[in-house]
C-alpha cells in the first residue's frame, strides 16, 4: 500500500503546481494543472512541435518530501493513450538535473502506476546525463509531471492522486 502525497483534495494541492513548458526554449506549448473533478486533478494542455518546441509539464514548488524511504512512486491515474514522465528534482532550482521515469496509463482506463525508483534516469534539458548519481529518495525536493512524446495535439491525464511504497 502507498502513503499518499498528494490528493488533489485542497485548494492548496492545485496551487503548489506551476507550469515549465517549452516556451522557456522559445516553444509554444502549453499545460496546466487544475480541478477536473472533487479529489481529481487533470494535467491537460496542448504540444505544439512549432519553433522548436515539443514539450509541457508541470511541477510542484520546492519543498521536503517525506520520501526517505520510498521504494517506488504510485499514481492513480487516467491517461488518454499518450506516454508521460513522472518527474522529481532533487534541488530547488528552476533549471539543472531532474530525474524522469516513463509511464503510459492506458486509456480511458483508471488504472495504477507504479514506478520503482530504479526506473527514473537523470536528465539534464531533456539529455541523459552520463555518469549521474542513482536517484536518491530522500533528497526529493520537486515533483512533476511532463510529456515530450514529439506528438502534437492536446493531451489529458486525469490523477487521482499520487502516492509512494516504502520498503
Amino acid at each position: 500500500m502507498a502513503d499518499c502525497l498528494i490528493e488533489f483534495e485542497q485548494d492548496e494541492d492545485f496551487a503548489a503546481w506551476r507550469a515549465i513548458d517549452d516556451v522557456v526554449m522559445g516553444g509554444v506549448s502549453r499545460s496546466t494543472l487544475q480541478r477536473h473533478a472533487p479529489g481529481i486533478a487533470s494535467f491537460t494542455g496542448i504540444v505544439s512541435l512549432d519553433r522548436g518546441g515539443g514539450f509541457a509539464s508541470v511541477r510542484t514548488q520546492p519543498r521536503a518530501w517525506a520520501t526517505a524511504d520510498v521504494v517506488s512512486f504510485v499514481l492513480r491515474c487516467r491517461g488518454d493513450g499518450r506516454q508521460y514522465k513522472f518527474t522529481v528534482r532533487v534541488d530547488d532550482g528552476f533549471d539543472g538535473v531532474q530525474y524522469q521515469a516513463r509511464f503510459a496509463p492506458p486509456p480511458d482506463e483508471w488504472t495504477t502506476v507504479v514506478i520503482p525508483v530504479a526506473a527514473f534516469a537523470a536528465s539534464f534539458r531533456g539529455r541523459p546525463v552520463p555518469g549521474a548519481q542513482p536517484l536518491e529518495p530522500a533528497q526529493i525536493r520537486q515533483l512533476g509531471l511532463m510529456i515530450g512524446d514529439k506528438q502534437p495535439g492536446p493531451f489529458e491525464l486525469l490523477i487521482d492522486w499520487i502516492g509512494a511504497a516504502r520498503a
